[in-house]
């Protein structure tokens, strides 16, 4: 019986504790320059080959601080 009301004590904590972990914040927005074309893009993820960081990091969509 002991095994189990430690069991369940146990638990109880980690459900207690389990928003202070799970919290996150947004990733940064970028902004990126095409090495082909010389086009700007804002974006959270990297677009790939060809592309060049510029600016960074944001805290919106818009690229602008």
């Amino acid at each position: 019986m002991s095994c189990c009301r430690w069991g369940k004590r146990v638990l109880i904590a980690m459900l207690v504790a389990m928003p202070l972990f799970a919290s996150a914040a947004p990733a940064a927005w970028y902004k990126w320059q095409s090495r082909a074309t010389g086009r700007f893009i804002c974006t959270q993820t990297w677009p790939g080959e060809g592309w060049l960081k510029i600016a960074g990091p944001y805290g919106n969509g818009g690229c602008r601080s």
